[in-house]
């Protein structure tokens, strides 16, 4: 009975944040080497499903890196990242294409074996525009999203599905495809559809004042206070791209951003539904 009373509790708990988020969106990026932690997997795509079910328009954009420097390495080809972004040559491309697509392809069977409803947006969709990134010259075919084509999204919407988004983009005018960074992606699709939310799940608690110290996590802070800690190197490597994703989001209209980690069971839900929440968010 005391089981079922705190049960009880926790949806009590989260009801005025349903009531507050049913019919609005809230994009979700995964990727990174979370991705490939099967129990981080599985609790983030039932928390996915959760939201769908009770009216909240959950959106997943996806990576795939290490699945693709591993394909990359069994082709004998060496990986090279440029301020945290994959140096892509013609060859590269279509290994990367093929990587995203069979990810994307896992994640939609995996959401549909837990009785949820998917519907994955890769490269023949063309949900993303690009033209070639400033550094296009170092980069090769890495591309900044331009366009958002809300069409397929707001169909699978309208199935109550999940839209599993796939960081590829086309270039316009010209047919090809491009690689895109995926927290760039989330960033741009959570603009395009003004988004309450954007949760980049990685593999680390949020952001830390000490890293690698959990105890140091800050859960809260404004745009001009992550500014900050970038200037005096707080936060580096691959976190600073987190951050400039979650800052050009809030810019471009986005209510709120959080930053977790995808290995809390339910992160989802917990940094949703709860007051106090488990990562970082940065407001405006």
């Amino acid at each position: 009975m005391e089981d079922s009373i705190r049960k009880a509790d926790i949806l009590i708990e989260a009801q005025p944040y349903i009531q507050a988020f049913r019919g609005k969106v809230v994009v979700a990026k995964y990727g990174g080497s979370a991705i490939d932690n099967p129990g981080a997997l599985r609790s983030i795509l039932q928390d996915l499903i959760f939201l769908s079910a009770v009216g909240i328009r959950a959106v997943l954009v996806h990576g795939g890196g290490p699945s693709i420097t591993r394909r990359l390495a069994q082709a004998g080809k060496g990986t090279q990242f440029i301020d945290g972004m994959r140096v892509t040559d013609r060859a590269t491309m279509r290994i990367v294409k093929e990587s995203l697509e069979e990810v994307n392809a896992r994640l939609v069977r995996e959401v549909e074996a837990l009785g949820g409803h998917a519907k994955g947006l890769a490269s023949r969709q063309g949900v993303l525009t690009v033209e070639p990134h400033p550094r296009s010259a170092q980069l090769g075919y890495v591309g900044s999203v331009t366009t958002v084509k809300p069409g397929p999204i707001r169909q699978a919407f309208l199935r109550h599905g999940i839209p599993v988004i796939c960081p590829l983009g086309v270039r316009a005018g010209a047919g090809e495809l491009y690689n895109v960074n995926a927290d760039s992606a989330a960033c741009e699709v959570a603009a395009h559809l003004k988004a309450e939310k954007l949760v980049l799940l990685t593999n680390v608690r949020g952001i830390l004042r000490q890293p690698g110290d959990a105890g140091s996590l800050i859960s809260h802070l404004s745009v001009a206070q992550a500014g900050l800690l970038i200037e005096r190197n707080v936060v580096q490597e691959g976190m600073i791209p987190k951050i400039e994703a979650c800052v050009e989001a809030l810019r471009r209209g986005v209510k709120k951003t959080h930053i977790i980690d995808a290995a809390v069971p339910h992160a989802l839900l917990l940094e949703i539904f709860t007051k106090k929440g488990i990562g970082t968010e940065i407001v405006r």
